[in-house]
């Protein structure tokens, strides 16, 4: 008998999978309107606190709070789209650069023929099909449009139904212990990742702001673009802080020729990543989430595999939850007490 329930759990979950997977382009903007509408609460409730909006009805704070969001949006996808066309048209113009170091990298390692740009080239990115290249980008910026869309839309009923979803969940549930024990799970879910999803982003903003001045200071092209990115990649666990630092650096040996200023941005932008990663982010974010490590790195690679880097984003409060529940239900506590960091749920 333990066996076969073993065989129908693993079942089960194969089955789960298989429909996560086939309903991504349905799940993920659902999804991150969802991890949206986190924010945007935590936002009105912040706006309280400011002596002109703090005597605003509800309803107005949110719809403020929704027009700035969706101005965001439209913005983010402005920028993504003005900085791919600027990066194309400043391609040629590291060809120099890019000759330069590849001449200095073939001279500190002795080769008697350095392997110019040209050469290079006509080896490797001469050998590529550039159009089939631009056109999956070109249609992925598409997606994105359309997706962003969508995550907007989503978030505008969320916030309207928000309401009175009160009033249905007490319909729903006529026992009042067990609409009681819903409530309560509830609002601990909600609770912890509405601090947390507020905390990242506002660590995020911190980030990218400082990366932002690095990136000025020491002449990075497009470090609005790169700033950004910095920010919304801090959201995957351990992985995200090198990609965001990775793509700036190589753009900055592409666009000085100089291993000395992209050593200086890596420095740099180093820096700030470990100031946000060890100092800032701990004290205000304390003990959020009780996740043992292994099972973040594990969450990552899961959601990640499954969704690829929106999954990575949202691998952290989709394992949190997941605790949570588990932790209510007897026959499955024993597996969120084994997730958790201090064994404590």
């Amino acid at each position: 008998m333990p066996l076969a329930s073993l065989a129908y759990s693993l079942a089960i979950a194969l089955m789960i999978g298989w429909l996560l997977w086939l309903g991504q382009t349905l799940l993920l903007p659902i999804l991150a309107a969802i991890i949206s509408v986190y924010v945007l609460i935590a936002a009105a409730q912040a706006m309280r606190n400011v002596p002109l909006l703090g005597r605003a009805p509800s309803w107005l704070l949110r719809l403020f709070v929704l027009a700035g969001f969706t101005i965001g949006v439209a913005l983010l996808f402005t920028l993504i789209v003005t900085t791919f066309a600027r990066v194309v048209a400043a391609i040629p113009g590291y060809e120099a650069n890019l000759d330069t170091v590849i001449g200095r990298g073939a001279a500190w390692l002795g080769f008697e023929d350095q392997p110019t740009w040209a050469r290079l080239r006509e080896a490797t990115f001469d050998q590529i099909d550039t159009g089939r290249l631009v056109t999956p980008l070109v249609n992925s910026l598409r997606g994105l449009g359309g997706s962003l869309f969508l995550i907007v839309l989503y978030a505008s009923f969320f916030l309207a139904e928000r309401a009175r979803f009160g009033t249905k969940l007490n319909r729903a549930i006529g026992d009042p212990d067990d609409r009681a024990k819903t409530l309560e799970v509830m609002a601990r879910i909600n609770e912890r990742i509405g601090e947390y999803l507020l905390v990242k982003t506002f660590v995020n903003t911190v980030l990218g702001l400082v990366s932002f001045i690095i990136m000025w200071a020491i002449g990075i092209e497009f470090a609005i673009f790169w700033a950004v990115l910095i920010g919304f990649l801090n959201y995957i666990p351990y992985v995200g802080s090198l990609l965001g630092v990775a793509f700036p650096v190589l753009l900055c040996l592409a666009q000085f020729g100089s291993f000395a200023m992209a050593g200086l941005s890596l420095a740099t932008l180093t820096a700030a990543q470990v100031y946000v990663g060890s100092v800032l982010e701990p004290r205000l974010m304390g003990r959020t989430f009780n996740l043992s490590p292994f099972v973040v790195l594990l969450a990552l690679a899961f959601w990640g595999s499954l969704w690829g880097i929106p999954g990575a984003i949202l691998s952290v409060p989709l394992t949190a939850s997941l605790v949570i529940v588990l932790a209510e239900i007897r026959i499955t506590r024993p597996f969120a007490v084994m997730m958790s960091a201090n064994g404590k749920v």
